[in-house]
C-alpha cells in the first residue's frame, strides 16, 4: 500500500494496488499549467485503488477539457488525479503527491513536441513527440 498527502497535509489517501504503468513526465502545456512546473508526473491507477483517509471533502474539480476532469486539494492547490469519462477505467495519478516511493522509475516523456523551451530533455528514456502548444489549445 501507498500512502500520500496533499501540501498542507489536510487531503490524505491510500492507494491499493499497483499503479499502472509506464511514470510518465508530461510535457503538454496542460501539465506544466496545473503543476507550475516544466512537466507533470503521472501514472495510470484504477479507480477502486484510491482510497480518502482524510479531507476528501476538500477535492475540487475542473473541467480541462470536454469530458476531462481534475481534482485538487482546494485547501492548498495540490493536483491529485484527472479522470476522463472516455475511459473511467483508469485514473492519471500525479506522482508528486505520494509520501512513499512507488517502486517504479519513469518510463517515458509525453508530448515531449510542446515542452518548456527553457528544459532539455538528456535521459535516454523514449519520447512521445505530439502535443499542442498553449496557443493552440480549444
Amino acid at each position: 500500500m501507498l500512502k500520500g498527502s496533499c501540501a498542507c497535509g489536510q487531503v490524505r489517501y491510500e492507494i491499493r494496488g499497483q499503479l499502472i504503468g509506464p511514470i510518465t513526465y508530461c510535457h503538454c502545456w496542460r501539465c506544466r499549467k496545473q503543476s507550475g512546473s516544466s512537466f507533470g508526473t503521472t501514472a495510470g491507477l484504477a479507480p477502486w485503488a484510491l482510497r480518502f483517509v482524510a479531507g476528501e471533502a476538500l477535492l475540487s474539480s475542473w473541467q480541462s477539457s470536454p469530458g476531462v476532469r481534475r481534482f485538487f486539494a482546494s485547501c492548498c492547490g495540490s493536483p491529485i488525479y484527472k479522470i476522463d469519462a472516455s475511459d473511467p477505467s483508469e485514473l492519471g495519478f500525479r506522482l508528486g503527491t505520494l509520501d512513499d516511493d512507488p517502486g517504479m522509475t519513469a518510463g517515458m516523456h509525453f508530448s515531449a513536441g510542446s515542452k518548456a523551451p527553457w528544459v532539455e530533455i538528456t535521459d535516454d528514456l523514449p519520447q512521445e513527440t505530439g502535443g499542442a502548444s498553449f496557443e493552440e489549445r480549444d
